[in-house]
């Protein structure tokens, strides 16, 4: 059913669903909150922090003419709650203008303090003669272009009332487990009466695509095995002898990894293996004595990068390590003359080691006798795009890598029939990295402490989990709004903004800087996360913590601590329920990846590792959904139980099927 069927939802506001993914009203009702607000709890301004979220009663005394100036539509507001006087601001939001009136009111909103000046910044508001939209338990939903959530609040209202969502699962299951309907879980989810109520029904809806997906997977994989056809003939005593050109030595979980791919060689089938493993644990350096078995046999190896920062940094470890080989580079920043020369030489046989980006997936990139190959960060790549490039050449051995530890249970899910490598120790010489929570009392001591070590030479990151300061809810500091306090406050401090938007180009450059030593700071989003080696970088401050899964803030502290130097990562939270003061304290108390997924999986469910490129597709239906690892588990045995009990899986196999059409590009087959 068409978006249109909505009448709130015109041409327009169509064209702003579709860049959110949704493209009908079947899609609105998996278009799930990414947060609730629980408004049964009012604030007083006095006394707040900077950057406290609160819900607060006041008074709107007057509104400032619209300022049409610079990139921003400002409207301000000057205001007072018993006696105390503020702003409120609201950023290319010029509409407001026409809505507020001078009168009471329900404020909420994120709270900028800055130089003694309290400020609520793009605060949601209602009068307070009609707060019906401001009480209670409120989702709030991703935006784009000029949604609002009102305007999405009310289409998901709608679609819930035009679609009924069915069950594929065998109605003598259903009935045998007295599951509630979809239809009832999705209410919960989207029009919920009270938080619990939340988890009920987003376990509900989580179990029934857990349950399609693993059914697609039976119906589809199972058996696929090619037969090998190269011959390693590297030996043991090889392999130890090139380890030894590493300057540490390798850890137990690294020879283990090595072993491993070793026997995969020698096997009779071909390799399909993932090593995963923290930031600094030496995923790396088990991949190139990888590509060494490979290459000192006769055969060519490629090494995949996401981009070309790391494509650049894995070519000069290829040259360093590989002296005796030709080791070629090709990635998309490169002249049109260049990449026809580099093509034409990888065809010739010149080259021993191919290293680059999606430039190597290339049709007319010809690479004989290909036996291995490496994907780097395997969740930035489909799994349509390491075929591309296993394809190149025959039963061609592979070997992808993550740096996003997932707890074992969920990877045998997620990775399906991938043999999988784990590397839980990290080298000796690496330092743990001391974390704190901030609180914001203390947030101008924290400023003045990356002020002197900036000063005495060191680098910082300053993370936040938004570009724009427009999103119509405020509760949120944006990058930019941050690049621009942290430039006024911090003014002896060489400062760099760099977010998802810019052009890889421009990302390249300022990551290049920072890494040269030419910027003191990055102010960034979390494009950093999976990013190039800043040995000098020993600061990492996150604002917003509490709105990342724990698994992501560990990959954002291991930007930091890569050198000899002590480093630390300092937490600042916006919202402090209890729930986000268990987790973060959690993730203060351990720097052991797989420790902080199993702990994420359990508070937050299985969503959090299934928010990248390729799983995030696998379970699109399912984003911004918490739930349990018993949902899995349980979908797990469900399937077991519906293929071998003797049902009709009419309905079933054809949601399978429709669902395995979607995945080509995702499903490790």
């Amino acid at each position: 059913m068409r978006l249109s069927a909505i009448k709130s939802i015109g041409e327009r506001r169509e064209k702003d669903f579709a860049r959110l993914g949704v493209n009908s009203v079947e899609d609105l009702l998996s278009f799930y909150p990414r947060a609730y607000l629980d408004l049964t709890q009012r604030s007083l301004l006095k006394g707040a922090y900077h950057n406290d979220v609160v819900l607060i009663a006041c008074e709107v005394l007057r509104l400032a003419p619209v300022y049409y100036g610079g990139p921003k539509k400002t409207v301000k507001a000057y205001c007072s709650q018993d006696g105390y006087p503020f702003t409120a601001v609201w950023f290319n939001q010029p509409y407001v203008a026409q809505k507020l009136q001078p009168g009471s009111y329900l404020f909420y909103g994120r709270v900028q303090n800055k130089f003694g000046q309290v400020t609520l910044v793009n605060p949601t508001f209602e009068p307070l003669d009609r707060t019906r939209n401001l009480q209670g338990i409120i989702p709030v939903y991703p935006l784009s272009g000029g949604l609002t959530q009102k305007v999405v609040r009310g289409a998901v209202r709608e679609a819930l009332r035009l679609v009924e969502r069915q069950s594929v699962l065998p109605f003598p299951i259903q009935k045998k487990y007295n599951f509630s309907s979809l239809t009832s879980a999705l209410y919960k989810v989207h029009a919920p009466k009270t938080l619990d109520e939340i988890s009920v029904g987003a376990e509900r809806i989580a179990l029934e695509e857990y349950f399609v997906l693993l059914s697609a997977f039976q119906l589809i994989k199972g058996g696929k095995e090619n037969v090998r056809v190269h011959k390693y003939t590297s030996t043991a005593t090889a392999v130890k002898e090139f380890a030894t050109r590493f300057p540490f030595e390798f850890t137990d979980g690294q020879k283990k990894a090595v072993n491993e791919i070793y026997e995969n060689l020698r096997a009779p089938v071909v390799m399909n293996r993932l090593v995963q493993g923290d930031v600094g644990s030496g995923k790396t350096a088990v991949a190139l004595c990888g590509i060494f078995m490979a290459v000192d046999s006769g055969y060519r190896a490629a090494y995949l990068s996401p981009t070309e920062v790391l494509a650049e940094q894995n070519y000069a470890l290829l040259q360093r390590y590989f002296p005796d080989k030709k080791v070629g580079y090709l990635a998309g920043g490169m002249t049109a003359k260049e990449k026809k020369e580099m093509k034409a030489r990888i065809a010739a046989g010149e080259i021993d080691i191919v290293c680059g980006t999606h430039a190597i997936l290339q049709a007319d990139v010809v690479i004989p006798d290909l036996s291995f190959i490496v994907c780097d960060e395997q969740h930035r790549f489909g799994v349509a795009q390491r075929n591309a490039l296993s394809e190149k050449g025959v039963c061609v051995d592979t070997l992808v890598m993550s740096a996003t530890p997932i707890p074992r249970t969920l990877s045998l899910i997620v990775y399906g029939d991938l043999d999988v490598t784990t590397i839980t120790d990290k080298p000796k010489e690496r330092q743990e990295i001391a974390t704190s929570i901030i609180p914001q009392s203390r947030y101008g001591d924290m400023l003045d402490y990356i002020a002197r070590e900036t000063k005495a030479g060191k680098q910082a990151y300053f993370v936040c989990p938004k570009i724009e300061d427009d999103d119509g809810e405020g509760s949120l500091i944006s990058v930019k709004e941050l690049y621009e306090e942290l430039s006024d406050r911090l003014p002896s401090t060489r400062l760099a903004l760099l977010h998802g938007k810019m052009k890889e180009k421009e990302k390249a450059e300022i990551m290049a800087d920072f890494k040269a030593g030419k910027t003191d700071a990055l102010v960034s989003t979390t494009v950093i996360e999976v990013g190039v080696d800043v040995p000098n970088a020993t600061i990492m401050a996150i604002y917003n913590a509490e709105r990342f899964g724990l698994s992501q803030l560990h990959q954002l502290r291991g930007r930091v601590g890569r050198g000899a130097e002590k480093s630390y990562c300092f937490l600042l939270v916006g919202s402090e329920t209890p729930e986000a003061k268990e987790r973060l304290t959690a993730f203060k108390g351990t720097t052991d990846g797989f420790a902080i997924a199993e702990k994420d999986l359990e508070m937050r469910g299985g969503g959090d590792f299934l928010g990248t490129r390729q799983s995030g597709k696998m379970l699109g239906e399912i984003k911004n959904l918490r739930y349990g690892m018993q949902t899995v588990l349980a979908a797990k045995r469900l399937c077991e139980e519906a293929f071998s009990g003797g049902y009709d899986l009419t309905d079933l196999k054809a949601a399978a099927l429709k669902k395995y059409e979607s995945l080509k590009d995702v499903v490790l087959n």
